[in-house]
């Protein structure tokens, strides 16, 4: 039984899959390099034998395209994650499956937002965390909630109060202080940006310049950064090395 998310990088290129295996290492240890390959047949062998979670994909190598490999396959069951220099291939990367796709040369922050995208839907569908460990039970008038993490989009202070939203548009709203349940869900990928918003890593989707900044969430909702996390939160996400 695998312990470790597995993933297999597949890249012409010793640099790119030097530099995708290094940030791996530095940002996800939760998920384990299990491959890589160079070419085509190379990839060919080793995937008709194995099935890794995650595929870091490069459109063009040396002897073929990604598009080839893939047909090769009636279906490939791993999250893939395209890899190209040109934009143009967008289209026909979704058209096949992709989870995400990376433009060349990949940006820290765009590859950590794209893996935490990838890692939230293999969760989903995998149970890769015991039922315990990803859950919370938030105390309500009539009981509790038991729900899982990784449906949390963002929590907002109101003095000692704190108001949970979820993917499925629904919020909550607990006697506790936010306080509390940032050093509860820290571990879980959560990040306090200001006073007010503890925001789920996972559901970030875009990153507003500013003198503290904003953050708009996949609930559209678009909420300050203040100028003190502003930094912190930055080198979090990888915009700054």
């Amino acid at each position: 039984m695998k312990t470790k998310i597995q993933a297999c990088i597949i890249d012409d290129e010793q640099d790119g899959r030097d530099y995708i295996s290094l940030l791996l290492e530095n940002e996800f240890p939760e998920i384990e390099n299990t491959h890589q390959a160079a070419s085509v047949e190379e990839a060919y062998i080793y995937l008709s034998k194995n099935s890794p979670d995650i595929l870091f994909l490069d459109i063009q190598l040396k002897d073929g395209t990604a598009f080839d490999l893939l047909s090769k396959f009636r279906e490939v069951d791993s999250k893939i994650i395209f890899i190209t220099a040109f934009e143009s291939f967008a289209i026909q990367a979704i058209k096949n499956g992709a989870a995400d796709y990376l433009l060349k040369p990949i940006k820290k922050m765009e590859f950590i937002i794209a893996v935490n995208k990838v890692l939230e839907s293999i969760r989903k569908n995998k149970n890769t965390v015991s039922p315990q460990s990803n859950k919370i039970s938030l105390p309500t008038l009539q009981g509790f909630k038991l729900t899982d993490i990784s449906e949390i989009i963002r929590c907002e202070a109101d003095s000692s109060y704190t108001t949970f939203y979820f993917t499925d548009k629904t919020k909550i709203i607990v006697s506790k202080t936010l306080h509390e349940f940032e050093e509860q869900l820290s571990k879980y990928n959560f990040f306090r940006i200001h006073h007010k918003h503890l925001i789920n890593l996972s559901h970030l989707k875009e990153y507003i310049k500013g003198k503290g900044g904003q953050v708009v969430m996949a609930d559209h909702s678009v909420l300050d950064v203040s100028v003190r996390k502003k930094n912190d939160f930055l080198h979090r996400i990888g915009y700054l090395d």
